[in-house]
């Protein structure tokens, strides 16, 4: 199958699977214990019907939409994802270009494989740093200051990660931070010979913007140090310090419930991203989708809200801001993209999902954005 050839996120799945290593397809595809949030997130928006509206007059359909203090041309945008590298050697620099390219917000993440400034230099537009809360406050006051010079956007913490996820897949697939040669990983390097050429004479596997802060003695190495940095005992308290040292657009990533979304209001920011982390962190937790409407009767208009987690359709965002959301954010797709084809594969994706976006909106009889809501939508009887 070629780039061209591939229409849906399911062929550039495909795709990514022929050219990576077992290891990092399943890192990339896998989520916590048994998987079912992660299916779920998905299979959830089905359970959600559109109501086209008609004879509205769609000559002109405007996508435009502001978000995070930015205008972006879609709602939809680049969710941060960690250690790009493992997928392409194009790794954040590719998908920067990409989000440049289209005009959309890209999300870095605090364990990208290209350091800050240089995602900076191949994305002027709109970017949103992913930052953890970490032990090590100097650290965070780095990155923070680093985001500022640079001229991010917009910063996003974390909040679900106080300990890692159980992805079973990366123990049975032999995966390691950074990549190595495993008995259990061999057979599946040797069928991929061009992303093994590229890994021994491109390497770039280091995660570049907390690497200096780890010890030469550090056992584990950069993963094992991020993985020590992981704050159990963080509270509300440390998210407002957080938004009081940004100073700008600020959300907070992996709220699941009203009750955290007024939290997260109440404690400094301007949105919140609906998300379960993919499904690989705590399993057997509702769809990102199914969170929307309960979210949003709770906070009104004060809060922006960014569904994360499932959207593969241009029908899938949507349904999102039929019931109430501000925009979307996806990782997965594009991330198959970038393993199928690099920078190529990314724009290849953002591009069938903005042209359906457009052509969805004339079929649901909206022009702008702002037309969508909840009379478009209802529950599949």
């Amino acid at each position: 199958m070629k780039l061209s050839r591939c229409f849906t996120t399911e062929d550039f799945r495909k795709l990514a699977r022929r050219k990576l290593p077992d290891p990092m397809y399943h890192y990339m595809q896998g989520g916590a214990d048994d998987e079912w949030s992660k299916t779920n997130n998905e299979t959830a928006f089905a359970k959600y019907e559109l109501l086209p509206q008609t004879l509205t007059g769609v000559e002109n359909i405007d996508m435009t939409t502001e978000l995070l203090g930015a205008k972006l041309s879609m709602p939809v945008y680049l969710a941060p994802t960690g250690m790009s590298r493992l997928f392409h050697h194009d790794h954040e620099l590719g998908v920067a270009a990409a989000a440049q390219k289209f005009e959309t917000m890209y999300g870095v993440s605090t364990v990208a494989t290209a350091s800050i400034e240089d995602i900076a230099k191949a994305c002027p537009g709109p970017k949103l740093f992913q930052v953890y809360a970490l032990k090590d406050r100097g650290l965070t006051r780095e990155l923070v200051a680093r985001c500022k010079a640079a001229g991010y956007t917009a910063l996003c913490l974390t909040v679900d990660t106080p300990v890692a996820g159980n992805r079973e897949r990366d123990l049975v697939s032999g995966m390691t931070l950074p990549p190595k040669f495993t008995p259990a990983s061999l057979l599946s390097f040797a069928l991929s010979p061009e992303w093994v050429y590229r890994a021994i004479t491109g390497g770039g596997f280091e995660m570049v913007n907390i690497s200096h802060w780890v010890k030469g003695d550090q056992k584990g190495g950069v993963a094992a140090y991020i993985n020590e940095q992981f704050d159990r005992s963080l509270t509300w308290k440390d998210a407002e310090w957080l938004a009081n040292e940004w100073g700008g657009a600020f959300a907070i990533k992996g709220v699941m419930t009203p009750h955290d979304a007024i939290k997260a209001r109440d404690h400094g920011a301007s949105a919140v991203m609906i998300s379960n982390h993919g499904g690989r962190q705590l399993d057997c937790v509702p769809a990102p989708i199914d969170m929307v409407a309960p979210i949003r009767d709770a906070v009104g208009d004060s809060l922006e809200l960014i569904v994360e987690g499932g959207v593969r359709r241009g029908t899938d965002a949507l349904k999102a801001l039929a019931l109430g959301a501000n925009a979307c954010s996806f990782g997965r797709p594009y991330l198959y993209g970038l393993a199928a084809g690099g920078q190529a594969g990314v724009e290849r994706v953002l591009g069938l999902l903005q042209a359906e976006l457009e052509r969805d909106m004339a079929l649901l009889g909206c022009k702008n954005i702002t037309d969508i809501s909840k009379r478009h939508i209802q529950k599949s009887r």
